[in-house]
Parts: structure tokens; sequence; C-alpha cells
């Protein structure tokens, strides 16, 4: 385990946001199902393309050519999402995390406001945006949680139509899980359609899938890309990319903690772990820790646990916990965890991360399912201009003015010389033709 220090950990946790790295079995297998060799971006543009010319029939043929079902119904019937169940615990544990989200964003503040005074009226609106897609990834396990932590924002948001589009199984079918999260949520729109081809048929529309004005939810590098591309067709939350956590510990923390938190995050496919550490013996313990709880994984988790492990995972010893701080606010991780003697007075002074977890009855993984914030968090760095999904990414903002005739006769010169400074005539005379009004 290489252990960084410095202006060497400095340099490893300064990053910008930029492609995201493309494996090269993922490249082979490109070259293989398409016949020569492509770009990721070049294989969503062609699908994107193929779904915008040829709507759902490319949807049927792009699922069946890389989810191996053809699905005949895209949509997901009433019946079907009716008949949906699951174990009762499951079900239980599905009714308390959406709960606990919804009472979360129910305290957001997401309303407008309108002022009147002696200037007359400024405000803004604040409107629910009026048909949002969910993108819940399908892949290796259904993602519920996924499903709740973007949904309920929508709905606390106010927004009248929310549908879901996740990749079927091999059957043809989605997982009940899904499906049961969905009914819970109230969301009678299900689509079984996943990939790039899911964010075209929900950013330009089908016969079967009518088009979204905003897509949310995180995806594979194929989804990633399709989101960049098909922006000002349609709105994006963010591009989230493969996760990351650092966490900040003193000598007071337990490696057992130390390590399951970092595992937790390592046993997802690309993940980035990062400790950071003020002391040496805790690295050390933290080391062995990691090396037995890998074993104790079950596959496939061990092996992507340990790839995450292998190959991404940074070491860095700190001289003072001020300057562990001072690190992860340059890396500006995804989720910074403190297990720190006295975590809660580092709160005010951590400036970029997209969720805190203080303490070792915090952990990140409680925050993915039942905390109550959404877990869909600004990742690769973005987190120093981005913030996690919430309540205002499906609103719209309007300005309102409405000025009365004695403040523009105080205010309308300046504008009007504002206006020809810009070379802009037109503006100005706008201004003063009322100006001499009354």
């Amino acid at each position: 385990m290489q252990v960084l220090e410095g202006p060497a950990a400095r340099a490893a946790l300064t990053r910008s946001f930029n492609e995201i790295p493309v494996p090269g079995s993922v490249l082979a297998r490109i070259e293989t199902m398409f016949g020569e060799a492509l770009t990721p971006q070049q294989v969503v543009e062609r699908i994107l393309a193929d779904v915008r010319a040829r709507g759902d029939d490319a949807l049927r043929d792009w699922t069946e050519r890389l989810d191996g079902s053809r699905p005949e119904a895209l949509a997901v019937s009433d019946a079907e999402l009716a008949a949906a169940t699951v174990e009762p615990e499951l079900h239980d544990a599905i009714r308390l995390a959406i709960a606990r989200v919804r009472a979360f964003y129910m305290q957001q503040p997401a309303h407008g406001f309108l002022n009147h005074g002696p200037d007359g009226a400024l405000g803004q609106l604040v409107r629910p945006l009026g048909r949002v897609g969910v993108y819940v990834p399908g892949g290796l396990a259904p993602l519920i949680s996924t499903l709740i932590h973007t949904a309920v924002p929508a709905g606390v948001a106010g927004v009248p139509d929310i549908v879901v589009a996740t990749p079927p199984g091999k059957g043809g079918q989605i997982n009940p899980a899904i499906l049961v999260a969905a009914r819970e949520l109230g969301i009678t729109e299900v689509y079984r359609v996943g990939g790039a081809q899911a964010i075209g048929a929900l950013a330009y529309g089908t016969p079967s899938i009518g088009a979204v004005d905003k897509i949310a939810g995180p995806g594979n590098l194929f989804v990633v890309i399709a989101k960049r591309l098909v922006y000002g067709q349609t709105g994006i939350e963010s591009l989230p990319g493969p996760t990351e956590t650092l966490v900040l510990a003193d000598d007071s923390a337990d490696a057992r903690h130390v390590a399951a938190d970092l595992l937790a995050q390592a046993e997802h496919l690309g993940a980035e772990p990062v400790l950071v550490s003020t002391s040496r013996e805790l690295l050390i313990q933290v080391q062995a820790e990691l090396s037995g709880q890998l074993e104790a994984l079950p596959e496939p988790n061990r092996g992507w646990a340990r790839d995450s492990v292998a190959s991404r995972m940074k070491v860095v010893l700190a001289a003072t916990v001020d300057e562990g701080l001072e690190l992860s606010n340059l890396y500006a991780p995804e989720h910074l965890c403190l297990l720190t003697r006295d975590p809660w007075s580092l709160l005010g002074r951590v400036q970029r991360a997209g969720g805190v977890f203080i303490g070792e009855y915090s952990m990140e993984a409680l925050g993915d399912y039942v905390a109550g914030p959404s877990h869909v968090m600004p990742t690769g760095g973005t987190a120093r201009f981005a913030s996690p999904v919430n309540v205002r990414d499906f609103q719209n903002i309007i300005s309102v003015v409405g000025v009365n005739q004695a403040t523009l006769r105080r205010i309308g010169p300046a504008g009007a010389t504002l206006a020809r400074a810009e070379g802009l005539e037109a503006h100005a005379r706008a201004i003063e033709s009322r100006l001499g009004e009354g």
C-alpha cells in the first residue's frame, strides 16, 4: 500500500472532470458487437440517431441487441404494476426509505416570493417541471434506492408526470422490487428499456414514450454520454460517474469501520476509495482489515472491490486533521466520511463535498438507502460546483418584474445609459419612450 504525503498527496487528489475512463474490455466488446473499432461516444451517437429516426422499432432492436430481450410492449401494464410483490421485509424497507427521503425534502425551502413595495413588484415564481424521466440502472442488480432517491425530490417539487425507464431482464421483465417502489411512489408509467436508447426515447419521444422536460438518474458510461449529448433537447440533472468516498480518520477511528466504509464503495464498478489519516498506525491496521474483509465478501462483490482497492485506492498520511480537511476540499469528494475524535467541529470547514457523513453511526452506506438526502451526488470533482439531487432540480424559477412609473423615472436613465454603453440603441429608446409619459 503506497502512502502519499505532502506535495505527492496534493497532486494525487487534484483532478478535473473530463472524459470517463474507458476500460479496454469495453472497447473490445464494442468492436466485437459492431465489427469495427468505435469510441463509446460514436456508439451512443449511432443509437440516438436510430432512436430519433425509427422510434419504438429502434428501441426494441437495441434492447434485444444489448440486453438480450425484445420487449414488444415497451410500457409495463397497469396489471403488471399492480401484481408486483416482494417479501414483506423488503416492502417495509421500501416504504421506510420513501418516507424518510420525502420527509427530508419537505423541509427544503422551495417556494417563490413576490414583494410589493414602493417601487412596484419584484419576485420569483417557482413552477414544477411538467414531465420528468427517471433512469434506473438495471445491470447487475435492481437499484431500488436510485428510483426512490430521484423520484421523491421530483414529487416533492410538484412534478405531475414522473416516468421511469429501466432495462429489462433476460425474460423481458422488470424486477418486481422496482415495480413495487414505483407503485408506492404513485408512478404509473414504467418502460422496459435501458441504456443510451432509453435516454434517446426520453429526450426525443417515440410513439410509445412521450418526451420529458428533464432526465435524472445515474447510469453506465453509455448512459452518461447519452445524457450529455441530448442536453438542450431536454434537461439533465448531472452527469454522475463512478462513485467515490473519502474517509478522513484520526487515531481515534476504529480500523474495522474505516475498512468497511471504504469497501462499501469499492464494491461498485469503477469506484475510487480514498483514505486520509493523521495516524500511520491506523493506516497499517486498515490495510490488514481490508485484506480480511475483502476475503470475507462473496463473489462477485469480492472481485469488484478488490479491483477498486488495487487499481484506484489512494492512501494519504496527513500531518494534521486540518491538513486532511484541506486535502478533502481539494479533492471535492462525492462522499466525505468524518471518523475523527470530534467530527462535528470539522463540519463548518467542509467546503466541497456531495455529502458529509459524521461519526461512526452515520456510515455512507446508510445514506445510500434510508438516511434521507438523495444519494445521487456529484462525482469526479464536480462537487466543486454541483450539488446532490434536490427539489430545485425539478422546478423552473421565473423572474417577475412589475415596477411602477415613479421607479422607472428614477432608475430608467441609468438603464438607458448602460444600454448605449453596450451599443444597444433600441434598448435605450425603449426605456426612454416611457420616461416622457405622464
